[in-house]
This record gives C-alpha cells, sequence and structure tokens, in this order.
C-alpha cells in the first residue's frame, strides 16, 4: 500500500492524518467520559473530513503505518519537502506510532516537523514526544482543552472564540487570507511558545455560539 498524504489546501504542505476521534485519546476527559470542550467542536468531523474519500485515506493509514517498510517510504515521501504537518486529524494514539514518527523525524532533519497533540497526556506516549521535542526540526505543540484562550505553560496551542479575543498568543493570522497560512510559518517556529487558533468550522462555530448565548 502507498503511502497516502494529505493535501489540506490551508497549508503550504503536505500532512499524514488519521481519523478524527477515534484516534484521539487525549480529546476524552476522564471524568465525564465525553470529548473536552475544544474538541467538542472539533472542525475535522465535518465538510469535507466526512466525505467517503477522505474517510478511507484516514483509515487505511490507520494500518499503513504498521508495516515494516512505512518508516522507510515515509522518509522517501518527505525527500523534498522542507515543511511537514502531521495530523490535520486524528492524533498520535499509539507508543509504537509515536516512535516510528520520532524515527522519521530524526531521519528528516532538512524538513521542517509541526505536529499539534493532546496525547502527551497519555504517559507512554509522552516519553517518546519529549524525545521529539528535543529535535531542532521538530515543532510538537501540545493543545490546550479551551476554546477560550486558556493555557498554561506546556501547551503550544490554543483556540480563541475570535480573531480579535484578547491573548498573550500569537494569533494565526490565516483568517486573513481565506484560511490559508500564506507566507506564515509560525506554527513550524520552535522560537513561537504559543498560537492561538481563532475558531473555525460549522461545529465549532455553533458551540462558540451557544457559550456566548449561555453567558
Amino acid at each position: 500500500m502507498p503511502i497516502k498524504l494529505s493535501n489540506a489546501s490551508k497549508m503550504p504542505c503536505k500532512s499524514w492524518s488519521l481519523q478524527a476521534g477515534e484516534t484521539c485519546p487525549g480529546s476524552i476527559d476522564p471524568t465525564t467520559k465525553k470529548p473536552v470542550e475544544v474538541c467538542a467542536g472539533c472542525y475535522a468531523k465535518d465538510g469535507f473530513y466526512n466525505m467517503p474519500g477522505a474517510v478511507k485515506v484516514r483509515d487505511d493509514n490507520r494500518e499503513d503505518w504498521k508495516r515494516y517498510d512505512w518508516e522507510d517510504e515515509m522518509v522517501a515521501e518527505l525527500e523534498t519537502q522542507r515543511y511537514f504537518r502531521w495530523f490535520d486529524s486524528g492524533d498520535c494514539y499509539h507508543p509504537r506510532l509515536a516512535q516510528k514518527i520520532y524515527n522519521v523525524m530524526l531521519r528528516t532533519p532538512w524538513c521542517k516537523h509541526w505536529m499539534p497533540s493532546k496525547s502527551y497526556k497519555i504517559e507512554r506516549i509522552r516519553v517518546i514526544f519529549d524525545l521529539m521535542k528535543k529535535l531542532s526540526n521538530v515543532s510538537l505543540r501540545y493543545s490546550s482543552d479551551s476554546i477560550n484562550g486558556q493555557y498554561d505553560e506546556e501547551h503550544g496551542s490554543t483556540v480563541i472564540p475570535y480573531a480579535d479575543t484578547p491573548t498573550n498568543a500569537k494569533v494565526c493570522d490565516a483568517y486573513e487570507r481565506k484560511g490559508k497560512c500564506g507566507p506564515c510559518r509560525a506554527c513550524w517556529d520552535k522560537t513561537v511558545d504559543v498560537i492561538a487558533y481563532p475558531a473555525h468550522g460549522k461545529r465549532m462555530m455553533a458551540k462558540v455560539k451557544r457559550l456566548k448565548i449561555a453567558a
């Protein structure tokens, strides 16, 4: 099975993804057993992501990474890439997958990798994430559970209700370019501590609106 990469229209690079929700162990609140606030409004459960072709790619990837040759093939795919994103949907749900991704990152020093994740909450995965964070070409951003811009010192990203919501984080300005990254590479830049993404997607915006009414 050939490597299947995604071409998200917003980004300047390709991505490798899994199906959202079922591969996101860090999205569940251990107390309520329900998705945390930001994951309840997940953009990757709407629109294009529900199309049969998109679902199949992500389902195939869930099995494909287990192949012996997957690492070598991923490195070959990235030979001409200078930027790469892991998981425009889904997350790193298993320690063995984390180890393989780390190996690919280690073997592709010419490529800058950006990976957002909530799986840092899983100890067996976090120990491998600690190794990723030491790589100069890797921007591993632990995602906050909030949609109100809250975050703490271990987080590298959060969500804000609107682009003009006050925050100390670097606000993603893709909304100024119809949702496209354009020349910005802040997500891949390790010197940018925290990035705040304005809420987007029908599911997320509906949740923001409900919270605003409730407030």
